[in-house]
């Protein structure tokens, strides 16, 4: 029978009236503006939103096809370094960003290279005028660009044919003075005289989105630093048709799709915007984009391929011309060459067996899409245009506009984090106290930033080192009342929470009575305690378990929910915290670690800890 697309009842032919009278149907008598949510920048995020046919798909890459996939380069050793690049160019992978350390700072990440010979060990059996090259290396960047132009010349290789980016933003959170403007007219009269097509400087929003910029805000500085950029060109003797053709875009692909889709869209019309304000002809940006590291975690490192796998299709779907995926181990130490293999393959399928850049503009006349982008174009230029007005990017860095801008934000997404209103899958949502240790080639001291995950690591860390020290893991006795269905669902619930701090919760079981639960209490050897039933259970049970479990020992009583008028009774009784949905959990659990005298911990003592 052939499919029917046609009748009253069928998908298409519903209207957005049908649509919004079974919502309010749903919602029995709640207003629909619940269903509306915000984003780390404040803007509303609607739940319905219509095509838009005013915009047509637009041409995002600069060139037609697939874009670059660029993988990270950081293994100290140089010829190791090679080996790893010729085992992902073999694999797929059709760029090199590499980090290098030519001072050794010490930190373990970064090739150490100092001269063109480093260059030529390093690119032994590379055909870089086949592939994308972005060096970066602090400060000391542009002096080794000279020496990768002076390798390509003693090699026998056209500077013009080699595509060469130096990953140097002298204006990003990690620099303080600008830039070197000697320094970047030698590359400048270098990279012209021998005709390379040397992109000079980057702005790059990486240093700004791990330090807690939202979207808008990491746009804005982005532009802002681009404009700086142009600035620093035109004072090193380059032509104004010239400054767009030297200067590159990054920006960072984190795990909310729509959201990462709109802002490489959005960095598009912007540049076009700041181009077209400068008097400077046109010419698309050159965006490069690396999924975020502050979304990475260290516990249960293997969701963070999921989260990899989103970024990454939000960054191709929205046009990057080249993507950079951080490994998976990225966050607890230096990547072998499984965890980078993963990384490279995660881009491969989606181009070779997703085809997704066989399509120009997947997401154009998305109601969502269309209006997160003009949202966040919005909110950006606004960003912008205050920084400017404070001096330029470098003056309101140093007035404190931009890190008072970026601790609100932080603060706000802290504050969701600790309540698990942004859950952190593997940590704060779904831990396993039970998980292996991942393997990574040395631990290191990178120090790229702040990551979502790092107080409840923290907690897992001194759990950890609890257990070490005692021989036995910190736990929770779960005290439950009434039959098995009544309390299941916050049993559930309350085990994932307290495992998120390393807190190992007894099995939840039936008790015949309120003294045959706290026999098993006093039995488990914990010294805390957390009752668990439904409210109405509370109602005939909770006073009586609280207090018998008190004259047991217990050092700290809990009750899963809230207590609404029985609080006063339900503290008389002995309960000393409520947990539900929406508290602070982390602080919660920081309480709990005090209260059984756990040492402290901190992200350098959790890297300790997986070694």
């Amino acid at each position: 029978m052939p499919l029917s697309f046609s009748g009253p009842d069928h998908f298409y032919t519903a209207d957005e009236e049908a649509w919004w009278s079974a919502v309010d149907k749903a919602l029995k008598g709640a207003q629909r503006d619940r269903l509306t949510s915000l984003t780390d920048d404040g803007l509303p995020i609607q739940p319905l939103y219509a095509n838009r046919t005013d915009q047509p798909a637009r041409a995002l890459r600069a060139k037609p096809g697939a874009w670059t996939i660029s993988q990270r380069i950081d293994l100290p050793d140089v010829l190791v370094a090679n080996a790893q690049i010729l085992q992902d160019l073999e694999g797929g992978a059709s760029g090199l960003d590499l980090v290098l350390d030519p001072i050794g700072l010490g930190t373990g990440r970064g090739i150490q290279i100092k001269t063109a010979g480093d260059f030529a060990r390093l690119y032994a059996g590379v055909l870089p005028d086949l592939i994308e090259n972005r060096i970066g290396a602090g400060s000391q960047t542009l002096g080794l660009i000279s020496e990768f132009l002076s390798y390509l010349t003693s090699a026998g290789i056209e500077p013009a044919t080699v595509r060469l980016t130096a990953s140097y933003d002298p204006n990003s959170a990690a620099e303080t003075d600008g830039a070197d403007l000697s320094a970047l007219k030698v590359a400048a009269e270098e990279s012209v005289a021998c005709g390379s097509p040397l992109r000079l400087l980057t702005a790059d929003g990486q240093t700004w989105h791990n330090a807690g910029a939202s979207d808008a805000q990491e746009l804005a500085l982005v532009l802002s630093s681009a404009v700086a950029h142009m600035r620093t060109l035109e004072n090193a003797g380059l032509e104004p048709e010239e400054w767009a053709t030297r200067i590159s875009i990054t920006l960072v692909a984190d795990a909310d799709q729509f959201g990462t889709i709109s802002k490489a869209r959005a960095i598009r019309k912007l540049w076009a915007s700041v181009l077209a304000s400068a008097g400077v002809q046109q010419d698309p940006a050159d965006l490069h984009m690396v999924t975020s590291r502050r979304m990475l975690t260290q516990r249960d490192p293997w969701v963070n391929l999921l989260r990899n796998t989103v970024a990454s299709f939000a960054a191709g779907v929205g046009g990057a011309d080249s993507v950079c995926v951080l490994p998976h181990t990225e966050a607890i130490g230096l990547p072998d060459a499984f965890a980078r293999r993963l990384a490279r393959n995660t881009q491969s399928m989606l181009l070779e067996e997703s085809s997704l850049a066989k399509v120009m503009d997947p997401s154009a006349g998305s109601g969502a899409i269309e209006a997160r982008t003009d949202q966040l174009c919005a909110a950006a230029w606004a960003f912008f245009q205050e920084i400017e007005a404070a001096g330029g990017l470098l003056a309101a860095r140093k007035s404190g506009l931009i890190d008072k801008k970026i601790a609100e934000t932080r603060a706000k997404i802290e504050k969701d984090i600790a309540r698990r209103k942004r859950p952190i899958t593997g940590v704060s949502e779904f831990p396993n106290l039970g998980e292996k240790t991942v393997e990574v080639l040395a631990q290191t001291n990178s120090d790229d930033g702040w990551r979502y995950a790092e107080p409840f690591e923290a907690l897992r860390a001194a759990a950890d080192a609890h257990e070490k020290a005692t021989g036995q893991a910190p736990s929770i006795f779960l005290a439950t009342l009434g039959p098995l269905a009544q309390f299941t669902a916050r049993a559930t619930w309350l085990a994932s929470a307290f495992a998120a701090g390393g807190l190992k919760a007894s099995e939840a079981a039936v008790y015949g009575s309120v003294e045959e639960m706290a026999a098993a209490f006093k039995e488990s050897g914990a010294a805390l305690v957390c009752i668990v039933s439904s409210d109405a259970v509370y109602e005939n049970e909770a006073e009586a378990a609280a207090k018998a479990l008190s004259d047991g020992g217990a050092k700290h009583i809990y009750l899963a929910g809230k207590p609404g008028d029985k609080e006063a009774a339900y503290r008389s009784a002995g309960v000393g915290t409520f947990v539900f949905a929406g508290c602070d959990i982390l602080e919660l659990l920081r309480d709990a670690h005090s209260l059984l005298g756990l040492p402290s911990a901190s992200a350098e003592q959790e890297l300790e800890g997986q070694a």
